[in-house]
C-alpha cells in the first residue's frame, strides 16, 4: 500500500482510516519536505480526510520544512471550506513562513478573493510585511486590495505596515521527521538525547529540559528503588502504550529507554512551551483554554500546546510497578474514589467530581485546600464532609454546573457528553 502522505493527497479515506486506526502510527510525522498528513490533505481539497485527521489529533498550526502551516495550503489552493474548518479549530491567520508570507499572502497573490475575505475576517493582518517588505495588499490585484483594505478599516486594523519580525526558533511547531518515529521494539537511544537543563525533582525523580533529533522535548528521568530485571520488562511492556492515543486532547509520549550505566526508566516527551494549567492558574498568565469532557483531574499534567489547547500528558501516568495504590491529588478527588475500592467506583462519574473542582480553580485562581497536607485533605474528604466552597460573585450559571458535578450522589452527576452543550447555552445566555 502506498504511505500515509500518498493516501491523504489522493483522498483515500478508506486507506486513511485504516492507517489511523493503527495505533503504533504517528499522524503528525512529516514525509522528507516535512509535509505532515494534514498538509497534504489541506493541499489538495480531501476534506472528509482534514476531518478524520483533525479528529483523531492532527497538529492544526504545524509547519513543513519551509514553516509552512497547512492553513497556508488551503489558502494557496483557494479551498474555502478546509480554510473555514482550521479556523474553527484555531489555525493562526497570522503565521508566517519562512519567507515571512502569511495565509493572507497566497489567497490575494493567486486571486482567491472569498478566501481572502474569509481571513480578514478572522483576523488576517492586510499590511503585515515579510521578509521582502511586502504585505498581502501588494499581492492583490486591485479590486481585492480595495476591498480588504475597507474589510479592514471597518474591523479596526491599523493600516501602518507592519515590518517583518525574524522568528529564530520554531523546532516545537514543525513535523517530526520519519525517522524520528518510534516502533515498538526499538525505543529511543539513549546517547541520542542531550540534556540541558533541570526542570524540577522530586522524591518520584527528575525533569529535564533537553534535545532530541533537533527538537526540544523534555526528558522524564524515574527514580525507582530496587530496579530489578522484572520491573525493566514491566517498564518495557509499558511504556509502549503510552504513544497509542489518537486524540486532540491527549499529548502521547514520544518513547522510552534505560539509561546506563546504573539503569533509571525514561520517559521523552515534547516541550509544551507554555507549561501546565496548573501554572498558568497559579502563577496569573492569561491564556485560552479549551476545556472539554476530556479533562480531568491533576492538571499539573495537562500541557498547553501552541494551540492554546489544554492535552492531557501521557508522559505522567503511573507505571505498574510506581507506588501501587497511593493518593496523589486527594483534592481534586471524588469523595467515593477516597472512601471504596477501585472496583467498587464509577470512575466517569468520579471523574465528573474531578472536573467540577477543576472548574473551581478555573474561576478562583486558587489552589483547594492550599493549607492542607495531602494527608489531612484525603481524610477531611472522606470523612469530614470537606467540599470546595463556592465564592460569592461567580456566575450563577457556572455555579450551577458545579454543583451538578459535585452531587454526592455519584449516579445523579451528569455525563461528560452533556457538558459542552451545557457550555455553548450558557454563552448564548
Amino acid at each position: 500500500m502506498d504511505d500515509i502522505f500518498t493516501q491523504c493527497r489522493e483522498g483515500n479515506s478508506v486507506a486513511v482510516r485504516l492507517w489511523l486506526d493503527n495505533t503504533e502510527n504517528d499522524l503528525n510525522l512529516g514525509d522528507d519536505h516535512g509535509f505532515s498528513p494534514l498538509h497534504w490533505a489541506c493541499r489538495e481539497g480531501r476534506s472528509g480526510v482534514v476531518d478524520m485527521l483533525i479528529m483523531r489529533g492532527a497538529r492544526i498550526n504545524v509547519m513543513n520544512r519551509g514553516d509552512d502551516t497547512p492553513l497556508h495550503l488551503a489558502a494557496s489552493h483557494g479551498h474555502r471550506d478546509i480554510l473555514a474548518k482550521l479556523i474553527q479549530c484555531k489555525a493562526d491567520p497570522n503565521t508566517v513562513n519562512e519567507h515571512g508570507n502569511t495565509p493572507l499572502h497566497y489567497a490575494c497573490f493567486w486571486g482567491h478573493d472569498e478566501v481572502a475575505e474569509d481571513l480578514v475576517t478572522h483576523g488576517a493582518q492586510v499590511c503585515v510585511c515579510n521578509r521582502y517588505g511586502q504585505t498581502p495588499l501588494d499581492k492583490a490585484k486591485p479590486h481585492l486590495k480595495q476591498l480588504l483594505q475597507e474589510k479592514a478599516e471597518k474591523m479596526g486594523q491599523n493600516m501602518s505596515k507592519i515590518p517583518y519580525k525574524e522568528t529564530f526558533w520554531k523546532g516545537t511547531m514543525r513535523t517530526r521527521p520519519r525517522n524520528g518515529t518510534l516502533n515498538k521494539q526499538a525505543g529511543i537511544d539513549y546517547k541520542q538525547l542531550s540534556l540541558l537543563a533541570k526542570i524540577n525533582e522530586n522524591q518520584s525523580g527528575e525533569l529535564w529540559q533537553g534535545r532530541w533529533q533537533g527538537d526540544e522535548i523534555v526528558v522524564k528521568v524515574l527514580h525507582v528503588r530496587d530496579w530489578t530485571t522484572r520491573k525493566s520488562r514491566d517498564f518495557n511492556e509499558e511504556h509502549p502504550k503510552l504513544r497509542i492515543f489518537s486524540h486532540p486532547n491527549i499529548l502521547p509520549v514520544l518513547g522510552a529507554c534505560q539509561s546506563p550505566p546504573s539503569p533509571h526508566p525514561i520517559i521523552i516527551a515534547h516541550y509544551m512551551p507554555y507549561g501546565s494549567l496548573y501554572t498558568i492558574l497559579h502563577q496569573g498568565t492569561s491564556v485560552q483554554i479549551i476545556l472539554n469532557g476530556n479533562m480531568k483531574s491533576k492538571h499539573k499534567n495537562s500541557l498547553i500546546d501552541e494551540d492554546m489547547t489544554a492535552r492531557i500528558s501521557m508522559a505522567d501516568a503511573k507505571f505498574s510497578f510506581q507506588c501501587p495504590g497511593r493518593m496523589y491529588s486527594p483534592a481534586w478527588m471524588a469523595p467515593e474514589a477516597l472512601q471504596k475500592k477501585p472496583e467498587d467506583i464509577n470512575r466517569r462519574s468520579a471523574d465528573m467530581w474531578s472536573f467540577a473542582v477543576l472548574l473551581w480553580e478555573l474561576v478562583t485562581r486558587e489552589v483547594p485546600f492550599a493549607d492542607l497536607s495531602n494527608m489531612e485533605i484525603g481524610m477531611k474528604i472522606a470523612l469530614e464532609g470537606l467540599r470546595p466552597t463556592i465564592p460569592p460573585g461567580i456566575s450563577p450559571h457556572i455555579c450551577k454546573l458545579m454543583r451538578l458535578c459535585m452531587n454526592e450522589d455519584p449516579a445523579k452527576r451528569p455525563k461528560f457528553d452533556m457538558i459542552v452543550p451545557i457550555l455553548e447555552k450558557m454563552q448564548d445566555k
